[in-house]
């Protein structure tokens, strides 16, 4: 296997994947994180639009108002995620916290999903002209159909390009 060898550390040519398999690309691609962090959010977000309108138009909805509630549910996710991360970590150096125990990340998951939740039912409601309690019971399918993609999302992105590369690795 060929490396970048520094003083101390080695950079497979080849990312690692899960399992510790080569990645399917075959070479490392990504210059930083943020340009993996980019790629990984935009291709998630437009598989997703694509997955909702899909879910929601098998489900009796317009196909037109279903990419609608896609698009609009990637927007907010996408800012919900930044803005509730923000606050979450600032939270966190507040209260002193230096390690995320799993009562931590049970809160960060539910506080996440529940304000996600919160925003998008009426979104839902007034897009496809249905009540709330329908808008409900539509979100928790795209809510438990989410959990499953992220999974298989996650484990497929890192298996076409690698898992990243410890932060320590970075810009040497």
């Amino acid at each position: 296997m060929t490396t970048h060898q520094d003083s101390e550390v080695s950079i497979p040519e080849v990312p690692v994947g899960p399992g510790g398999r080569e990645a399917l690309v075959g070479r490392r691609i990504f210059p930083s994180p943020l340009g993996r962090r980019i790629t990984y959010a935009v291709i998630f977000e437009v598989l997703a639009v694509g997955f909702t309108t899909l879910i929601l138009a098998l489900l009796g909805n317009d196909s037109s108002a279903s990419f609608i509630v896609g698009v609009i549910s990637s927007t907010v996710a996408l800012t919900w995620n930044l803005i509730f991360n923000w606050g979450f970590e600032a939270f966190e150096r507040r209260i002193g916290v230096t390690h995320r125990p799993w009562y931590m990340r049970a809160s960060h998951a539910i506080l996440f999903e529940g304000g996600l939740i919160l925003m998008l039912i009426p979104a839902i409601a007034w897009v496809l002209g249905v009540s709330l309690f329908e808008a409900f019971m539509l979100e928790i399918v795209l809510l438990i159909f989410f959990l499953i993609y992220t999974a298989v999302y996650a484990w497929t992105f890192d298996r076409v390009f690698g898992l990243p590369e410890p932060a320590a690795n970075y810009g040497r």
